[in-house]
């Protein structure tokens, strides 16, 4: 580089202090103009054009390396000292992605610097191989799958992940004090609808190298799909949640029935609000507990407690302008998971802020069952209101916090436990097909009144449903407000309910609602034998 060789000639007494100050300042002038001279309109330039062509599938990895194992794969290992910008103890780093397993194929990944624009050539040395016949094997031209983030989230001098790009359109990051868990995507396409799901790819990145001591970081990615093109950009700053400001712009091929912007996908087993699968030890198991909802229009904060259904589960709720939402991970007390390797009490929640008017549209809430904690069965975004024809295109710019369930700006009351059983046993109620469904909440305005103030509850039983009874009560031992209410759904229907807390005729709380499909494992005359 051409600072390298004025700072070489410095330090040997060629050139004077004033001299190299100038030269120096001349630098960096013509480096920010060569990194400003790639910018997001190129990417959504290249975007439209793919919009434009037929779909050409990404070239795919070797066979072998798609059908290792999982142990196989893990034993190809990024070496930490070949990271991009170790050498000048940048504080953001780059450690490279091997393909194989689920990554199938490779993408482009350039560096925008002082230097232009030049893509990351692969090199086998990057990389150490458990297995030697697998190193034989690999060939030299393999590619990279992606891409991982480092920074000193945690001590200086220490370099921590906090962010990952690989695999489809997913990423993953964390907060300083989070360990991985859900992930987000760039876009999902039919999720849920019985023609199956799609899954464009990020294709190519550009990312901009940072100086040393820069706090945040800019990157752009070219995504590919059969029926859907876009172009992104990601500016991050890591810290206690990581934050990343995303714009982007989606160019249709084919017409999509459901688009979905800003995906979050995540993980629910079980929890404290269902049954507990037979053998299983921990008390709850999953990423995310829940899906809150802001509407701009309304003001209403809405909270929506997962579940592991039976079958599949689509819930929609309409927005006129949503302002955010997110998948969160309320419960961070440990005495709760009891999982020292999993830490479900450390896992991330991710919140999205909408930037500008998205206009009408909903966010659609996906609930897939599954028998297992290692499937990603929970997916939420935000879809517009029209599909998105051939030709047209759409730009949503949003931001994305990672981090501890803080992320989500909430600043009324919060529903911090569900717990649903059988209403008609002792403790629950003596009504048969009932539910007793408890409810704390705290924070916001709550945690201002006196435990002898008095409150009111709001309770909407929803198709055809039958709310028969329902109170409010300080509960010491959590430091909050506990609605109690006993609820029967019509025959064969759902248990779907609406509730919300209020002092003096105002509401102090976020509104609560649920939905309970009729072939689940809570009432004990309907549990499978």
């Amino acid at each position: 580089m051409v600072s390298g060789s004025i700072v070489r000639a410095f330090l040997s007494g060629r050139v004077p202090r004033p001299v190299f100050a100038l030269l120096l300042c001349l630098c960096f002038i013509l480096a920010a103009g060569r990194v400003d001279a790639f910018a997001f309109e190129e990417v959504v330039a290249r975007a439209q054009q793919l919009a434009g062509q037929a779909y050409v599938p990404p070239t795919p990895i070797p066979r072998f390396m798609r059908e290792l194992d999982y142990d196989a794969y893990q034993g190809i290992r990024f070496d930490e000292a070949r990271s991009l910008w170790r050498e000048s103890n940048s504080r953001f780093q780059v450690m490279l992605f091997p393909p194989g397993l689920f990554y199938t194929h490779p993408v482009e990944i350039h560096v925008v610097d002082a230097e232009g624009v030049h893509r990351l050539p692969y090199r086998k040395s990057y990389f150490d191989f458990s297995n030697p016949e697998l190193e034989k094997r690999v060939p030299p031209n393999l590619g990279y799958a992606g891409f991982k983030l480092t920074y000193p989230l945690k001590a200086r001098g220490e370099q921590n992940q906090f962010l990952v790009f690989a695999g489809a359109s997913y990423f993953r990051g964390v907060g300083r004090d989070n360990a991985w868990g859900l992930s987000a995507r760039g876009i999902a396409v039919d999720t849920g609808l019985p023609g199956g799901e799609e899954f464009p790819s990020f294709t190519a990145f550009w990312l901009v190298r940072p100086s040393p001591q820069a706090d945040s970081m800019r990157f752009y990615a070219l995504l590919d799909g059969k029926r859907v093109t876009g172009a992104y950009q990601f500016d991050v700053t890591p810290g206690e949640s990581t934050r990343i400001q995303v714009k982007s712009v989606v160019f249709a091929r084919d017409r999509i029935e459901l688009l979905g912007l800003a995906p979050l996908t995540s993980m629910f087993f079980y929890g404290e609000n269902t049954a507990r699968p037979v053998g299983e030890w921990r008390p709850e198991v999953h990423d995310s507990d829940g899906l809150l909802i802001h509407d701009g229009v309304s003001g209403e904060w809405l909270w929506r407690p997962l579940i592991n259904p039976r079958r599949l589960e689509m819930d929609v709720f309409q927005t006129e302008g949503v302002r955010g939402f997110g998948l969160l991970q309320r419960d961070t007390r440990f005495d709760n998971y009891q999982d020292l390797g999993a830490r479900y009490d450390q896992r991330p929640s991710a919140w999205v802020t909408a930037r500008g008017d998205w206009g009408p549209g909903r966010v659609v809430l996906t609930q897939l069952p599954t028998n297992t904690e290692t499937n990603d069965n929970m997916v939420a975004f935000w879809s517009p209101a029209e599909p998105l024809a051939p030709g047209a295109s759409l730009r949503l710019d949003y931001q994305l916090d990672i981090g501890g369930p803080g992320v989500a700006p909430s600043p009324t009351g919060q529903a911090v436990n569900t717990f649903v059983g059988d209403g008609s046993i002792i403790g629950g109620g003596n009504v048969e097909g009932a539910y007793r469904v408890v409810v704390d909440f705290r924070g916001g305005p709550l945690d201002r009144l006196r435990p002898t103030a008095t409150l009111s509850s709001s309770v909407t039983a929803l198709d055809g449903g039958e709310v028969i009874e329902h109170f409010v009560e300080y509960n010491p031992a959590a430091q909050a407000w506990r609605l109690s209410l006993l609820a029967r759904p019509a025959r064969d229907r759902a248990l779907s309910l609406r509730a919300f807390l209020a002092h003096d005729g105002q509401p102090v709380t976020e509104t609560w609602t649920y939905r309970l499909p009729p072939d689940n494992d809570i009432l004990i005359s309907g549990r499978r034998r």
